[in-house]
């Protein structure tokens, strides 16, 4: 079974649009999980411009699923997960001025300095997961600097099947059957929405997990969130 984490990133961006506490992420959280998601992510930033070093610290005690927190490994960043220690830290390659996350990490050329890192987490009872591309090689060099998973950049897929591209799933479906070879759980996320999770789920292996932030905040303004979390767990798990 494929877990969906649901990013409530958007919520805080609600929030801080019109400042006080409403809406109210903590509140938005324990909802979601209500409604079947089985995790909670957040990615804070250094401007703070959505969810809160503080958000971070109050979902602690919410999150009764999974808790993984994404995010560039500054000093505080580190700092701050380690405080709070997560069930997963994914880290990302963005730097701070970045709208989203637009890559993965260049593994190889970052290995000296992700692998004391990935160390560092993993000592505090974390698992560690990398933000990539579908490139074989750098996911090698992710299972060779000691993560625990891979977290696979899913824009180029989902600009490809919007296009009509079905087969722009291919890549992904190779590059998770190699992770899985090479040791490494693997996750998903980016540009994932309810059009396009069920083809991506139904043809990737070994997927373990899907974060969805952007996609499913927005579909729940239309639909509300109970039914949007139902509809994204049937696209994963449609058995269930």
């Amino acid at each position: 079974m494929t877990r969906l984490s649901v990013n409530v990133n958007k919520i805080a961006t609600l929030r801080n649009a019109r400042g006080g506490k409403v809406p109210d992420v903590l509140l938005a959280a324990a909802k979601i999980q209500s409604f079947g998601a089985q995790g909670i992510t957040v990615h804070p930033r250094p401007d703070e411009r959505h969810i809160t070093y503080a958000d971070v610290r109050g979902l602690k005690s919410i999150v009764t699923t999974e808790f993984n927190i994404e995010g560039y490994p500054s000093e505080d960043f580190l700092a701050l997960v380690l405080e709070v220690c997560p069930d997963q830290v994914t880290l990302v390659p963005d730097a701070p001025d970045v709208l989203t996350s637009n890559q993965g990490w260049a593994v190889r050329a970052e290995s000296k300095r992700l692998q004391p890192i990935i160390e560092r987490l993993q000592k505090g009872g974390i698992r560690v997961s990398l933000f990539t591309s579908t490139d074989e090689a750098e996911i090698e060099a992710a299972a060779q600097i000691g993560a625990d998973r891979i977290e696979l950049y899913t824009e180029p897929y989902a600009q490809g099947f919007s296009s009509g591209n079905p087969e722009a799933v291919v890549p992904f479906a190779r590059a998770a059957a190699f992770a899985h070879g090479c040791g490494l759980g693997v996750n998903a996320g980016h540009d994932l929405d309810a059009k396009n999770l069920s083809h991506f789920a139904e043809n990737v292996p070994y997927l373990a997990e899907v974060s969805i932030g952007h996609a499913l905040i927005s579909d729940a303004l239309y639909d509300g969130m109970e039914h949007t979390v139902q509809t994204y767990l049937a696209c994963l798990n449609p058995a269930h």
